[in-house]
């Protein structure tokens, strides 16, 4: 069964249109109308093997933040709903990403309990166009409508565009080994409980 999704996110602020293939090589065509964050959403494709196809268009002429929570809330309802009922996923992943000077690890649990643990702290006030604090923001979003707890910890680094792409090449790991499905427990939801 393809563990396939689409969503379209529209409120008076913006309108998001997203298409995720869980199962796929890591195509991506990836359009937020802000530079940075369009990268970081590459990263996670490539890495994660999730194809996917993201279209946003907000109120950007006021910031960005509406676009780039809205963008994590999108995905993260995108990815829940193709994982279905999470039968035979290995459930648990983490990620250790050096990038040059910078050292992350991100650990998640795809359990249908979203949580945010973000120990990332950066030096400067924008990358790019993004004011750095959207960071946590989209982070926030994605776990919560993804149903994922996710700590994300910088444990050294220097440069602020090094720390947010491994935080985001963190993810993508931890992401493609915990929705990979473990062929033991193909059928099986992997909790004593029977449900995430």
């Amino acid at each position: 069964m393809a563990r396939k999704a689409k969503i379209n996110r529209k409120t008076k602020e913006t309108n998001i249109n997203i298409e995720a293939n869980l199962d796929g090589v890591g195509l991506y065509k990836i359009d937020t109308k802000i530079g940075f964050l369009n990268h970081m959403l590459e990263q996670l494709s490539k890495h994660s093997l999730i194809d996917l196809k993201i279209s946003a268009k907000g109120d950007t002429h006021i910031d960005l933040h509406h676009t780039t929570e809205d963008t994590g809330i999108a995905l993260g309802e995108c990815v829940k709903k193709a994982l279905g009922s999470s039968k035979g996923i290995k459930r648990y992943g983490h990620a250790l990403i050096p990038m040059d000077e910078t050292l992350t690890r991100v650990t998640i649990d795809v359990s249908n309990r979203p949580y945010l643990i973000w120990k990332v702290n950066l030096k400067v006030e924008k990358l790019g166009e993004m004011d750095t604090e959207l960071f946590k923001e989209w982070f926030q979003a994605f776990s919560q409508s993804a149903g994922i707890t996710l700590h994300v910890e910088n444990i050294y680094g220097d440069n602020s565009h090094h720390i947010i792409e491994s935080c985001y090449k963190g993810l993508a790991r931890s992401l493609r080994h915990a929705i990979e499905v473990d062929k033991r427990i193909k059928n099986k939801i992997p909790s004593t409980k029977g449900k995430l």
